[in-house]
């Protein structure tokens, strides 16, 4: 099968799990947690490429309150479905020492990457580290880390849509989607 037909065939089969209009909705709710906790304090939004960008776009335009925005890049899959060693491949360029940082992705899935991720704000001297992700999958194990706001939660399924990807694609996809198959 070519890849462009597996990814089409992943779509087409896919069970949506929430619509656009809900994903929105709870970018909203988050929204709204976010400006009663970090209103006053000036933080670093940091959006997880790529997947964040979805939802950092969204967020951060409900955000009525000044914030720098920067971005970071690491992560495990590399376009694939699963993944071990963490890869690095852009730090933010504002100075986090002393700052407040909201890290924002996609999803929580074991959690390894958005440990790392603060980690790093931590040894860069971030005075305070949240944490914001559109999905936390229930996975039915601990995890390094927990999400301080949270938008969705789903099942252990694999996930794309509204950021999340399939092997690099699916991430425009008006809503979060199931996959019922992975080829």
């Amino acid at each position: 099968m070519k890849f462009l037909d597996e990814v089409t065939r992943v779509a087409q089969e896919a069970e949506c799990l929430f619509t656009k209009a809900q994903v929105s909705n709870a970018i909203t709710l988050m929204a709204k947690d976010i400006t009663e906790k970090l209103g006053n304090s000036h933080p670093v939004v940091l959006c997880v490429l790529n997947g964040g960008i979805s939802v950092t776009g969204e967020l951060v335009m409900q955000l009525a309150f000044p914030l720098e925005l920067d971005s970071v890049k690491a992560g495990r899959y590399q376009g694939k479905t699963s993944g071990t060693e963490m890869n690095w491949q852009m730090t933010p360029s504002t100075p986090l020492k002393s700052r407040t940082v909201l890290i924002v992705d996609d999803i929580l899935d074991e959690g390894i990457t958005l440990a790392a991720i603060a980690h790093y704000c931590k040894e860069q001297g971030a005075e305070f580290v949240y944490t914001a992700v559109l999905v936390d999958k229930i996975i039915g194990r601990a995890k390094p880390c927990h999400a301080d706001f949270i938008g969705l939660t789903t099942p252990d399924r694999y996930l794309f849509g509204y950021g999340l990807d399939y092997k690099g694609h699916l991430r425009n996809w008006p809503g979060i989607f199931a996959c019922t198959n992975l080829y």
